[in-house]
């Protein structure tokens, strides 16, 4: 029989629910995308370091004159890299961080928020919240700020006024007026008890609930105690606090340190923890925001009201809606803006918000996201996206695994589903999508080293030192190498150890010294110890780059079944025709570079085995590639796995005719 020509036309997206004969979509496929509504390879990715402190639990962005600074959040603290816009790092600081404790659980939250009067100063707002294994944890811990071009973050809410106190007398008196000060903060200074709030304020004087213990013009610190489990979130000009049972919390407009303020606020909206908040953009009633609970979704709104309370006009500053009290949220970093609607996670569906909530359908791979996700591991889930091709990538632990290990991709252009396939590229344990910077950027969590040191103690301080500042100087002993300090000797004794090099193999416990002339007896105890990873600019080349290694990423694509009985390659329904398709040739069209191969696999009935051919391979611009292979079921699976390979493809032709007229087995 003569052999007819058909074009591969399977609809785009990787079908991984359901059987494989009942798809129209492909079938299988790794770090491949669709575009135009065909297969392309996904882009590659590039190492910028391989020191960053990890894993990571949270990455933001932020640009500043020639660079982004990269800000990474991990269990111990806080690191910032400066990187060009090629993606060039250098400089990796760690932040002095004041209030801040270390917790494996620690899941940090990023936002930043400038200044409206136009000095152009940015203030960077981080909340480590401890919801790496319980989403719903309850412990509150401060939210932490600080000059957005500097490397220390303090508790936000905290501020400082001078005041004077009069011995025995619970009233001091404000050298200024402060609109700040206000009932219920927490008060410390010279003179004042511990445990001391302020009850009421009058102009410059202010009640406390504990008398001075002396008099005199002293500095006052004032806390608003802003500790929260959920996070933080910038409403310009305004920040936001959220956590358990509803509460959501801001401060006075333009003014962090002011949480008393008329327009500042304090609610529980919710009867369960708040997790997540962004701001609506635009509207008018801005700025707003949206704030998921477990369970619910609500918006909150500037929405200034005057009503008369019992004969007094009190003037209401804020609006809150629940727009659905039937939703749910898979973790906290699962929630992303991507042109004006809002896409989350549930913990059994995909949603998105763009005036009421929808739940996104997914024929593709719902079930195999949730029927293989780490459970245990939900709060790890984070998602990403990826602006020039349409995509919103989810990176999640599937099987056993702990940490992401897969991605699910919603292409929201072509309207479509597919995912990594468990490349290698989606072993990522935090990212930040491309904004200004256009490149995402991501951080694995493979080890490269362990056992850097991190935090210490000294132990003792040693005696006979020669006063100075020895810096870079060798640290010596413990279990591991390298590690190296700026040391401050005053009164001929240690009085201050920073870790420049941290080292490998050291472990916690671990004594080290150093040699320090004219003395002797220095300590330093390793309390804590840091595990290197790699920061990722992804979307970049094609290949993998980790320093001098280039390797080849591995791309393939799987078509649906193209036999005769599944209707043929080009025909979405059954014909009827029970006869094996003999394909005799291939016929590439793609944009590619490097050798493809593809193989022939397929199978006599829905639920038999595979038999599956040799590769065939074909160069760039090859017009065909020969063949004699027939299967009553069949599929042809394409894969891209050289250095420098990629692909796009075009309108694929078969050459194919009618083979054997009855399957084997009969």
């Amino acid at each position: 029989m003569t052999a007819k020509v058909f074009a591969i036309d399977t609809q785009a997206g990787i079908q991984r629910d359901g059987t494989n004969f009942d798809r129209n979509f492909y079938s299988d496929g790794r770090w491949v995308r669709f575009q135009r509504t065909r297969p392309r390879k996904i882009l590659g990715y590039r190492q910028i370091i391989d020191n960053l402190a990890g894993p990571s639990r949270g990455i933001y962005v932020n640009p500043q004159g020639a660079f982004s600074y990269v800000y990474s959040g991990y269990s111990d603290g806080l690191q910032v890299l400066p990187i060009t816009n090629d993606g060039i790092g250098s400089g990796l600081q760690n932040f002095t961080l004041s209030g801040f404790t270390p917790n494996v659980n620690n899941l940090w939250q990023f936002d930043s928020l400038f200044d409206a009067q136009g000095s152009g100063n940015e203030l960077l707002l981080a909340h480590p919240g401890q919801n790496l294994s319980d989403i719903n944890s309850a412990v509150n811990t401060p939210v932490l700020a600080g000059d957005v071009a500097g490397t220390s973050l303090s508790q936000i809410g905290v501020f400082t006024a001078t005041a004077t106190t009069v011995n025995t007398n619970a009233t001091i008196t404000l050298a200024v007026a402060n609109a700040a000060v206000g009932a219920g903060q927490t008060v410390t200074g010279t003179g004042i008890p511990a445990n001391t709030t302020v009850v009421s304020v009058a102009g410059t004087s202010v009640v406390l609930s504990n008398a001075a213990t002396a008099s005199g013009s002293v500095t006052i610190t004032f806390n608003n105690n802003i500790s929260v489990s959920g996070g933080v979130v910038v409403l310009h000009p305004y920040v936001f606090v959220y956590g358990n049972n509803g509460l959501i919390k801001n401060c006075a407009a333009g003014d962090p340190a002011n949480w008393v303020s008329a327009d500042s606020n304090e609610t529980n909206s919710a009867s369960t923890k708040i997790v997540q908040g962004l701001p609506v953009r635009g509207g008018s009633n801005a700025p707003s925001g949206l704030f998921w609970s477990l369970d619910s979704l609500i918006r909150v709104s500037f929405n200034p009201t005057t009503v008369t309370v019992a004969g007094t006009p009190q003037t209401f500053y804020w609006r809150y809606d629940i727009i659905s009290s039937q939703s749910s949220i898979m973790s906290p970093q699962s929630v992303i803006e991507y042109d004006g609607i809002y896409y989350w996670c549930g913990v059994d569906r995909f949603l998105l918000y763009n005036g009421v909530v929808k739940e996104i359908p997914n024929a593709f791979n719902q079930n195999y996201f949730f029927d293989n996700l780490n459970y245990a591991a939900r709060s790890k889930v984070y998602v990403s996206k990826v602006p020039r091709f349409g995509e919103i990538w989810w990176f999640f632990p599937s099987g056993t695994s702990t940490e992401c290990n897969d991605a699910i991709i919603y292409n929201v252009r072509e309207n479509c589903w597919y995912d990594a396939g468990t490349a290698l590229g989606a072993r990522r344990s935090a990212g930040y999508f491309s904004q200004v910077f256009h490149y995402p950027i991501n951080a694995g969590w493979e080890p490269n080293a362990t056992g850097g040191v991190n935090v210490t103690t000294i132990a003792n301080q040693g005696s006979g030192y020669t006063n100075g500042t020895y810096l870079l100087t060798p640290l010596t002993g413990g279990s591991g190498t390298g590690a190296t300090a700026d040391i401050v000797v005053s009164s001929n004794k240690v009085t201050s150890v920073t870790i420049v090099l941290r080292g490998t193999n050291y472990v916690v416990g671990n004594s080290l010294s150093a040699t320090l002339p004219g003395g002797s007896g220095f300590v330093l105890t390793v309390d804590s110890t840091m595990t290197f990873v790699s920061l990722w600019q992804h979307e970049i080349g094609v290949d993998a780059i980790k320093g001098l290694t280039v390797q080849a990423i591995e791309s393939y694509f799987e078509t649906s079944d193209l036999g005769f009985v599944a209707g043929g390659p080009s025909q979405p329904t059954m014909v009827g025709d029970n006869k094996w398709l003999r394909v005799d040739r291939i016929e590439p069209d793609f944009i590619q570079s490097g050798q493809m191969t593809v193989q022939v696999t397929g199978r006599p009935f829905a639920q038999a085995d595979d038999v599956i051919s040799d590769p065939y391979t074909f160069e760039p611009n090859q017009g065909k590639v020969d063949m004699r292979e027939q299967r009553r079921e069949i599929r042809l699976r394409f894969v891209s796995n050289v250095q420098g390979g990629n692909y796009q493809m075009g309108k694929v032709l078969l050459d194919a005719e009618f083979g054997d007229t009855r399957p084997y087995g009969n």
